[in-house]
């Protein structure tokens, strides 16, 4: 079941000449709610205004999406919680109205059931043909136009893959289609700069912030597919699978790290917001 509120009112329409429709201009989250609370609403919040305000868009008052939310999740309270965020309404062509009216869309959905047992038995990935563009402008945004995500999760069906991996044009690892990626060499987790391709999640955030507690040192660096590949492990993060480990990739696996399990606990942790 799906509870979907459009400005506040119960509805699954929006206008066709909306700019979110027509040209993706826009952003979003997905989160997930437990027991009737969002988990790290604050730091969600906060990327999502920052990414309204990255791409000039009037981010609605924090009270407004609250009020929403607690809509949903009176009649959901186990769910995961999408909002989008529109620059609204405008005509044909790509100049933005001179005085726009933000759109914003608050829907729940049902949690999916795989996420657990994913995170205990770790997942199989693959490499993606389709590449994250080089874009500064946009880099670290979760913006609307996630195309190439789509092109890149098209490049497979079935459930024995879990994720894909995408590189930049340099070759580099960015991103999963729906994750950020992290390394473990020696004590060491390892994540790729987000600094001209790919969006920033708010556990990769708290996962560079927390490692230390486990007596891992964090850094940001390029990873290529081979340093990738010899690496101790791979993790996967994102706010509805929390932690994934990756047991296999093409010929290689990897068996479970003895450091992995107190990973998936750490971001499972409550949110210090």
């Amino acid at each position: 079941m799906s509870v979907i509120l459009v400005n506040g009112s119960p509805d699954d329409r929006v206008s066709a000449l909306d700019r979110g429709f027509s040209y993706g201009d826009g952003v979003f989250r997905t989160m997930r709610a437990q027991g009737g609370q969002v988990r790290c609403w604050g730091l969600h919040h906060a990327k999502l205004a920052h990414d309204c305000f990255r791409i000039g868009i009037a981010c609605p008052p924090e009270e407004t999406f609250r009020a929403d939310i607690e809509t949903l999740l009176a009649q959901q309270p186990d769910c995961v919680v999408k909002i989008v965020v529109t620059r609204g309404q405008g005509g044909r062509g790509y100049a933005p109205p001179s005085d726009p009216m933000p759109l914003r869309m608050v829907a729940s959905f049902p949690l999916p059931a795989f996420s657990g047992d994913r995170a205990r038995n770790g997942v199989r990935v693959r490499w993606c043909q389709t590449q994250v563009s080089v874009q500064p402008v946009l880099a670290g945004i979760k913006h609307l136009n996630r195309l190439e995500n789509v092109m890149a999760r098209r490049e497979w069906s079935g459930d024995d893959i879990a994720e894909g991996l995408m590189l930049d044009p340099c070759g580099r690892v960015i991103e999963g289609t729906m994750s950020n990626v992290f390394i473990l060499e020696a004590a060491r987790l390892i994540t790729p700069a987000l600094t001209e391709a790919g969006v920033a999640g708010v556990q990769r955030d708290r996962l560079l912030q927390l490692a230390h507690r486990l007596g891992l040192s964090c850094s940001i660096e390029a990873i290529t597919p081979a340093r990738l590949l010899a690496s101790e492990q791979i993790y996967l993060t994102n706010s509805i699978i929390g932690l994934w480990w990756v047991a296999a990739m093409e010929d290689r696996d990897w068996p479970v790290h003895p450091i992995t399990h107190a990973l998936v606990e750490l971001l499972a942790l409550p949110c210090d917001e």
